[in-house]
């Protein structure tokens, strides 16, 4: 296979990292979008933060389309917003032109349990023009993978427990606001808690509608759930305010957030299975103080017990970096939205991303029909 190709949709923060790491893990990005005036015109070179100039200039998205039409590319990476319905319609489009894309919006990690109507679109049109749609990123490895491995070395499951937190400044205006930082508690528990309290059967309809807002948690237990096998019988989904002890600035936001309002909110997602396995799992996003920083705490409950804490783990890049790792699995796997618990463990990758797109074709062991490794 030659170098893959690699159209960067969205070139806010992590763009800076996802093309850095595209180019140096012998891939090639041949086209930039975004609907920024601040960006669009721009060298991909200057996003980076190098001197090298790529000759590749950030597009407009209203041309995103036309492009993929028009163009050979093997993959999309998409990294605009938290929620399937503000990035679906670049995951739709990349359907629609029959070009894989790979996304780091948190619910597009596992969609189908929060939104199902926008899940089963992307996925028809994607089955439809053969190419392959998911979701990964940090949650791909450090709640979902690294857990499903130390599952793995456990006899017994009762609990899963689970705690991660990242600063919101890290991830842009609109994570930023999602999580309710710079709000008052009051508007807080108008906009954002309110949306939980509520019966399961209204949370039902909500989600069938597409309207329903999980918070990161909710679509990881989903996944690992799906990812250990279990069936979900109930889950439940509360968020509640971090509230500021003195004043503290926002860069991101444009302005300083003071005492006793919100710097973000902390999210615990319950879940219950017919198996008996309770998986609780909370994230933490906030506008950190000076002496704050990210951690990821896991503990699998049972016979034996374990727990892993990572402290200060770079969670932008990472996220970036388990996104550019993961493209070969996209390109080897079937049509579809097709979610990474059913792709292999996320690994390093020491050559050129190509080497490790499989020829399948010329010799499934499958009947004639069978396009399970179609590389696309």
């Amino acid at each position: 296979m030659n170098k893959i190709k690699v159209v960067q949709y969205g070139c806010g923060k992590m763009s800076k990292y996802t093309m850095r790491y595209v180019f140096e893990k012998g891939a090639k990005v041949v086209g930039a979008f975004d609907i920024s005036e601040d960006v669009i015109g721009k060298d991909i070179g200057e996003i980076i933060g190098n001197e090298k100039l790529y000759k590749v200039k950030v597009q407009d998205a209203k041309n995103f389309e036309k492009f993929l039409m028009s163009h050979e590319v093997d993959i999309v990476i998409v990294t605009t917003m938290s929620l399937l319905a503000d990035c679906g319609d670049a995951l739709l489009t990349c359907a629609k032109c029959g070009v894989n894309a790979i996304t780091t919006c948190e619910e597009a990690f596992f969609p189908q349990n929060s939104n199902p109507k926008l899940f089963e679109k992307i996925n028809e049109l994607a089955l439809e023009n053969e190419c392959t749609i998911c979701g990964s990123g940090y949650q791909d490895v450090f709640w979902g993978n690294l857990i499903s491995v130390i599952a793995g070395a456990t006899h017994k499951i009762t609990k899963i427990k689970g705690r991660s937190s990242y600063n919101v400044e890290d991830y842009g205006i609109a994570l930023a606001r999602a999580h309710g930082a710079g709000l008052s508690t009051e508007d807080f528990e108008k906009d954002i808690a309110s949306a939980d309290d509520i019966s399961e059967a209204e949370r039902k309809k909500i989600i069938r509608s597409g309207k329903f807002a999980p918070s990161y948690m909710w679509n990881v237990n989903g996944w690992l759930a799906s990812k250990l096998g279990l069936t979900v019988t109930h889950q439940t989904q509360k968020c509640v305010p971090q509230i500021a002890k003195k004043a503290i600035h926002s860069t991101t936001l444009g302005m300083t957030i003071p005492k006793g309002a919100c710097t973000g909110m902390s999210a615990v997602v319950t879940t219950t299975t017919k198996e008996g396995i309770v998986i609780e799992s909370e994230c933490i996003g906030k506008v950190y103080d000076k002496d704050e920083f990210d951690c990821n705490d896991w503990t699998v409950e049972g016979e034996p017990n374990t727990r892993v804490v990572i402290e200060r783990p770079s969670t932008v890049e990472l996220t970036c970096a388990s996104v550019v790792n993961r493209i070969p699995d996209v390109l080897m796997s079937p049509a579809g939205y097709f979610t990474t618990e059913y792709m292999p463990e996320n690994f390093y990758k020491t050559e050129s991303l190509e080497k490790y797109v499989i020829e399948y074709e010329d010799d499934c062991c499958c009947d004639d029909d069978c396009d399970c490794h179609k590389q696309k």
